[in-house]
C-alpha cells in the first residue's frame, strides 16, 4: 500500500507531544481559506512511499515519543495511514492525526478505513482552519473552532496544554526554506523576505 508523501521530518518537537516523527501527506480537497500549506493541496503524485518503507524509517528513530500525520488531509489516505498507525502503536509509540474534518463526521463515516485510522489514533486535532477565527493560544492548531479529541488514554488536556506554539525553520543548500510548527506564517514570510532577502517562492510551510 502506497502513501503519497509531501514531506517527512525524522524528528520534530513542534508537531505534537514530545519529540515526533512527522509525515505530511500530499493531497487535500478542503482548500481552507488562509491555509499555509497550499503546496499540499494537489493530489498529483509527489513521492509515493510504501507503508513498510515509511515504517522502517520510523523504527530507525530511537528517541521519539510518537508519529504525527498532517497534510494535506490524512483521512483522504486513510487506508494506508490506518495500516501504518496500527504498526506504530504496536511498537508502543503514539499517533497524532490532524484533519480538516470534524470528529463527528469522521466517526459517522461508513468508510472502514476512516474508522481504522481513528481506531489507531491517540490524539486527533480536528476542524477546518477558519481564517477569521485565527488563534494561537493553544499548541499546534490555528483557529478557535479546532479541537483536540482524545481517542485513547495516552494523552489528556493537561498533557497538551503544557506545550507552547513554536516553529522550526530549515534552509537547504539551495536556499529553499521549510517552516513547520504553528505561527502567523504570513507575518513570518514578510519578516524573512524583508530582513533576510528570502523570496516567498522559496518557502514551504
Amino acid at each position: 500500500m502506497k502513501i503519497n508523501v509531501f514531506k517527512i521530518l525524522n524528528k520534530t518537537t513542534a508537531e505534537g507531544p514530545g519529540k515526533r516523527f512527522c509525515l505530511w501527506v500530499q493531497g487535500c480537497s478542503r482548500h481552507c481559506s488562509g491555509c499555509h500549506a497550499k503546496a499540499t493541496w494537489s493530489h498529483s503524485v509527489n513521492k509515493l512511499m510504501d507503508v513498510e518503507e515509511v515504517f522502517a524509517l520510523i523504527k530507525q528513530q530511537k528517541d521519539i515519543e510518537g508519529v504525527t500525520f498532517l497534510g494535506g488531509e490524512p483521512f483522504e489516505q486513510a487506508q494506508a495511514l490506518g495500516m501504518l498507525a496500527q504498526k506504530i502503536q504496536e511498537t508502543g509509540l503514539s499517533v497524532m492525526t490532524f484533519s480538516g474534518n470534524t470528529y463527528e463526521n469522521l466517526k459517522s463515516s461508513k468508510d472502514i478505513h476512516v474508522q481504522n485510522l481513528l481506531k489507531y489514533t491517540d490524539l486527533l486535532a480536528d476542524g477546518e482552519f477558519i481564517e477569521n477565527e485565527f488563534d494561537l493560544s493553544r499548541p499546534w492548531i490555528g483557529s478557535k473552532n479546532q479541537r483536540y479529541v482524545f481517542l485513547s488514554g495516552r494523552y489528556s488536556p493537561k498533557d497538551v496544554m503544557q506545550y507552547k506554539n513554536k516553529i522550526e525553520l530549515r534552509i537547504d543548500k539551495n536556499g529553499a526554506v521549510f517552516v513547520n510548527g504553528m505561527a502567523n506564517f504570513k507575518q513570518l514570510k514578510e519578516c524573512l523576505a524583508k530582513n533576510h532577502k528570502i523570496p516567498e517562492k522559496n518557502y514551504a510551510c
